[in-house]
């Protein structure tokens, strides 16, 4: 029993190991040298900091104080501050042996400039490039490829995980400098018209929801936006609801926070809307397989298909359905196995399996003001993190034993 008791304690440790052995924290590594306080800063400012650590695969190209003066001294607004910093991460492991053993001296890799979307073609990519003498040049793609800036030093690294390399100059290209707008420049509806989505544009005016909308812009927000031909079919249900229930279904396409695609696809839970107030939930569950990311609302279960516009604070994806909350309408049951098919199928079945909203089995519009759920979960949960707690548990009773 003894032995069973070192064993589970032991196996607690490397599995509380094995939890933290990716996570990083960009700020804090930066922060031991005040030569990068300034670009430190503008990690935090920009919100890149939060990005570069949630990602398990990451390269940071860190300036120098008197390097970030170069495009300080610009008056550039913050959020074109992003964009040239964005340049200087990229999403792919290059530490300072890997610099100088590069195929065929020179490479090309994307940037979380890139990555985001923010860049158009390949103006977000880096070229890293062996030149003699042993020196390792860096230049933006977008730049007329001129190698500006130079490899110095590493500051940091935990190999195929995090390098954070010194180089001599800022990188950037015309378009990274660009004038960018401002989250209060952002007007949601003209971005969702111009995306395809002015249908649910539409309802947004209708209800009175894009005020809720627009004013949530600053501190972050994500929109869902079905598509227009999925609202052009939901719209004879949608007109036969009570106008609050319009505006709480419009709001539900929205959380009041920025969640890139890299955040939806690494957790798994119940995320709060718009919609979410008191004893009313409004809540639905992210999940992801693979590259997919779906919604389930317990009623209907969405596809994300598309980013249409990603500036953070603001992101907006392209949907296949209307998102339809369980408080308004009752949730899908899991039925029993379905007997088997008839020959003789009802005339509308066909319509009916090509319904671009809730499944046969799911209530229509009679079914108002539905059973809530009670103990929802409003954080994003990952599968590996439910695992590692449940086997701590499971050594922890062992150990009592």
């Amino acid at each position: 029993m003894a032995y069973l008791r070192r064993a589970a304690t032991a196996l607690i440790l490397i599995l509380q190991l094995l939890t933290l052995s990716n996570a990083h924290n960009i700020t804090k590594i930066l922060a031991k040298d005040p030569d990068f306080s300034t670009f430190n800063h503008y990690l935090s400012a920009t919100h890149l900091a939060d990005e570069i650590n949630r990602r398990q695969t990451i390269t940071v190209l860190a300036v120098d104080n008197s390097a970030m003066n170069s495009i300080l001294s610009k008056g550039y607004s913050l959020y074109t501050i992003r964009n040239i910093l964005s340049l200087h991460v990229l999403v792919d492991y290059f530490g300072a042996k890997k610099l100088h053993q590069i195929t065929d001296g020179s490479t090309s890799t994307a940037s979380m400039f890139q990555s985001t979307g923010s860049a158009s073609g390949t103006s977000g990519y880096v070229n890293i490039t062996d030149v003699k003498g042993g020196k390792v040049a860096f230049g933006v793609q977008d730049d007329d490829s001129r190698l500006t800036a130079h490899y110095v030093k590493s500051v940091f690294e935990k190999a195929y995980n995090i390098s954070v390399l010194h180089i001599s100059q800022v990188l950037t290209s015309p378009e990274a400098e660009a004038p960018t707008a401002s989250p209060s420049d952002l007007v949601l509806t003209a971005i969702l018209e111009k995306q395809g989505c002015k249908a649910f544009s539409d309802l947004l005016k209708s209800t009175g929801a894009d005020k809720t909308f627009q004013d949530t812009v600053d501190g972050g927000l994500t929109v869902f936006c079905p598509s227009d031909s999925a609202v052009g079919k939901f719209m004879p249900k949608f007109k036969a609801l009570s106008a609050a229930n319009k505006t709480a279904l419009v709001l539900y396409h929205g959380m009041p926070v920025y969640q890139s695609l890299q955040m939806l696809r690494s957790g798994n839970g119940a995320v709060n809307t718009l919609a979410t107030e008191g004893d009313n939930k409004y809540d639905f569950t992210v999940q992801n397989d693979g590259e997919d990311v779906t919604l389930e609302t317990d009623v209907v279960t969405a596809k994300i298909m598309g980013t249409l516009k990603d500036q953070e604070p603001l992101i907006v994806y392209k949907v296949d359905k209307v998102l339809l909350p369980r408080e308004i309408y009752k949730a899908v049951k899991a039925s029993a196995p379905a007997p088997k098919s008839s020959k003789h199928k009802p005339k509308n079945a066909e319509a009916d399996e090509d319904a671009d909203g809730p499944s046969a089995d799911a209530p229509g519009e009679d079914d108002e003001v539905a059973d809530d759920k009670n103990g929802a979960v409003h954080v994003m949960v990952s599968r590996s993190s439910v695992f590692v707690t449940a086997i701590v548990w499971l050594c922890f009773g062992v150990w009592l034993m």
